[in-house]
Order: C-alpha cells, then sequence, then structure tokens
C-alpha cells in the first residue's frame, strides 16, 4: 500500500483507532457518564460510524458547518462546542428543524438575540472558563452565571442545560499528577457553580466536561454528566508528551517522500510542509523545536526516532534534522512517516486518510443548509 504513495498522505491505523474508542466508550460506561465525543478531530462519517456501532448516540462538533454535514448522516443529536455566531442564524434555525441542536453561550446579548431570531427551540449550555482563558464566564462568577441561566429559563425557544467546560489548560500539564490536579480544580469550580444555581432554584444543572488529557488519565470521571473529549481518537505528539497515552496509541501519521539529502548539515528534506503537517510545535529537552516526530515505514510505522524529527517547515518543504543511523539508510525517494505534533489540524490540512487496512477513507466537507 506505502508504495503507491506519491505526495503527503494521512495513513490511519485503524486497529489502533478502535481501540482508543473502546477504552473511551468503557470508561465512560464504568463512570455512569455519557459520552459525546467530539468529532471536530476525525471529521469523517466513516469513523463516525465506529462510534455508532459501539453506542454513541451524541455527538460534539466545533461548527455550524461541521454539524450539518453529520445532521446529514443521521446524527440527531450535536452539540456546537464553540460560542454561538449570531451571524449563522439561519444555519441555526435550518439545523434546529432536523435534529436536537445544543449551543453553547456566555452572554446576555447571546441570549436575547437567539430568543428573538430562533424559529426553534434549542438546548444551551452556558460556558464556563475554569482556567484555559479561552471563552466561558470565569468560575469565580457565579452571580453572572446565576443571572445568566435566569434570563435563558425566562425564554420560550431556549432550553438550559447546564455548565460546560474544556479544561484546554491540560494541555500545559506534564504527568498524571498534573492532569489529574486540572481536572480535580475544574469538577470543584463547576460543582460549586451547579451547588449555587441549585440554591437559586435552578435545576436540573448538568456538567459536561471535555479535553482529552483529563478524560483519558482520570479512571473515575462520575462526577460529571458528560464527556466530550475528542483529540483521543488518534492522539498526537503533545499528548504523548503530557501522558495522556502511549506511543502504541498514535494512530495516524503522514507519509512523506523524502526529496534531499544534505549529509553535511545531518539534514534530509520532505515534501511535507505547513500546509500538510501545520506550524505547531513542541519543545524538545534540548531546547529545539519539533514540528513532528519521525519514524522509518513498517507495516504502518515503526518506533519514533530519537535522534530524528522535523525541526523547521515552510510551505510544502519539511526540513528533518536526522541521525546519522537514519542518513545511512534513507535515500531520495524514499518515505518517511512523520507522527503530528497536534492531529486535529493535521487531519483537517489533509483532508483524507489511507488506512492501513482498506483503501482511502474520504474525509468529510461540511455541507452547505438544504433550502
Amino acid at each position: 500500500m506505502l508504495e503507491t504513495i506519491r505526495k503527503p498522505t494521512l495513513i490511519l491505523d485503524e486497529g489502533r483507532m478502535i481501540r482508543n474508542i473502546e477504552r473511551m466508550a468503557a470508561k465512560a460506561r464504568r463512570s455512569g457518564v455519557l459520552f459525546k465525543p467530539h468529532f471536530k478531530t476525525h471529521q469523517s462519517a466513516a469513523i463516525g460510524e465506529v462510534f455508532r456501532e459501539r453506542g454513541v448516540r451524541a455527538i460534539t462538533v466545533s461548527s455550524l458547518d461541521m454539524a450539518a454535514y453529520f445532521a446529514a448522516r443521521q446524527w440527531e443529536d450535536i452539540t456546537v462546542a464553540f460560542p454561538v455566531n449570531l451571524r449563522q442564524i439561519e444555519e441555526i434555525n435550518c439545523l434546529a428543524e432536523r435534529v436536537t441542536l445544543q449551543l453553547l453561550v456566555e452572554s446576555r446579548e447571546a441570549v436575547e438575540f437567539l430568543q428573538k431570531n430562533l424559529s426553534r427551540p434549542v438546548q444551551v449550555w452556558i460556558k464556563i472558563d475554569t482556567g484555559s482563558r479561552r471563552t466561558g464566564i470565569p468560575a469565580a462568577e457565579s452571580g453572572a452565571v446565576i443571572d445568566l441561566a435566569k434570563t435563558i429559563r425566562s425564554c420560550r425557544h431556549l432550553s438550559f442545560r447546564g455548565l460546560l467546560s474544556h479544561a484546554g489548560h491540560s494541555y500545559q500539564a506534564r504527568g498524571g499528577v498534573q492532569v489529574e490536579a486540572v481536572y480535580r480544580d475544574t469538577v470543584s469550580k463547576l460543582r460549586a457553580l451547579k451547588g449555587a444555581l441549585e440554591a437559586e432554584g435552578i435545576h436540573p444543572v448538568l456538567i459536561s466536561h471535555g479535553d482529552t488529557p483529563t478524560c483519558s488519565v482520570v479512571e473515575d470521571l462520575s462526577e460529571v454528566d458528560e464527556i466530550r473529549p475528542g483529540n483521543f481518537v488518534f492522539y498526537d505528539l503533545t499528548q504523548l508528551a503530557i501522558g495522556s497515552c502511549a506511543e502504541e496509541d498514535l494512530a495516524v501519521a503522514v507519509a512523506c517522500p523524502v526529496v534531499a539529502l544534505h549529509g553535511e548539515r545531518e539534514e534530509l528534506v520532505l515534501y511535507g510542509g505547513a500546509v500538510h503537517l501545520s506550524k505547531e510545535f513542541l519543545t524538545r529537552p534540548d531546547g529545539q523545536k519539533m514540528y513532528g516526530g519521525v519514524a522509518r515505514p513498517a507495516q504502518g510505522w515503526g518506533p519514533l526516532l530519537e535522534s530524528s524529527y522535523v525541526s523547521s517547515l515552510s510551505q510544502e518543504h519539511g526540513i528533518v534534522r536526522a541521525g546519522k543511523d537514519l542518513l545511512e539508510r534513507v535515500r531520495v525517494g524514499d518515505l518517511l512517516m512523520v507522527l503530528p505534533v497536534h492531529s486535529c489540524l493535521t487531519v483537517d490540512l489533509l483532508r483524507e486518510f489511507l488506512s492501513l487496512e482498506a483503501d482511502s477513507t474520504p474525509q468529510g466537507q461540511g455541507l452547505p443548509c438544504p433550502p
């Protein structure tokens, strides 16, 4: 299969992917929580069916286009885990006619706009910032959360679900102890807010928790009502560095042709650049930036090469800092496998998979809202 590759190609190890899905689904069952996986990582109807076969009925996405794509494939309970974009009210109304649509709000302005402009009922979550400092009402501002929940409950077209967070600051953690600390702090803040809302007579209040590191590391997730991890389906070098997974859990790699060798400076050049891998990077122990790990092809790919890594990227070029052992074994025209730093972005850039077990699996494109 690899001998047919002519350009940068995303390779999927379905066996690893299925193992990752089944492990997370089993943890959700043991914890007694709803498993609502985030589909932004794979964006694939075919992979969505792997989840459906394992009992998943509600999903999370990151855009209305993605929601429309999966709605067209009979997914009927969809959370758009991105602050509601009021300029897409037409798409919101269209989707709300077809599915149980759940949206995120964090301001009175958004709630009032939805109430005036919705033609169909939707369910809403209040987005809470528990430490990532990206979006959401800061968890310490319980008064603002209570006021917003009361406003939602007064609106005819809105149904209040509860509190939703994404503990994105877990990506700065290293090791299980630090990841668990992020989870405990996040859950403590959300449960305190839930108690404040219930004291005001607002119930039920559900807690929706996301992020792959905490959902991967923490064994008992029963203090929340649902989990929404996404990156776990493939994992990547960032998750490996955090401690969310083992190397044998990494389920995607990019096969890149070698186009030049420069032994005098211990480098080789790949056809595989920023437009294929993204410019996400990790910092190695020696202080150097790493834009991807390198492995040799071997029924997919072999172990990561400790002394070789993607050291810089331009649009189409990937420069590999290569150890002597690799330089002695590689020729122009060979393939090398690049393990992505952030699989979500790499998948979004390459848009389709070549499975080790089957033919190419098309990567989903967002579908327009039907008239």
